[in-house]
């Protein structure tokens, strides 16, 4: 059972923010695409602002391994 608790919780680490980092990435997408639209220099900045979310998936596997370990 103490097992299967620690995997539970390995898999949360992971998904909860990996659903964060989806829905945020949908929100900055859709308005990056209309900033770009109307001012194509902005093209570089929304790049990045969509590749921010991501972290938080990397520090949910660092903290799912840590769980692991």
């Amino acid at each position: 059972m103490e097992k299967a608790l620690i995997a539970l919780a390995a898999a949360m680490a992971i998904a909860i923010p990996a659903l964060a980092t989806a829905w945020a990435q949908s929100k900055i997408g859709s308005a990056g695409a209309g900033a770009v639209a109307e001012k194509p220099e902005l093209s570089g900045i929304i790049i990045i602002l969509i590749a921010i979310p991501e972290t938080m998936v990397i520090l949910g596997f660092v903290i799912a391994y840590l769980i692991l370990s």
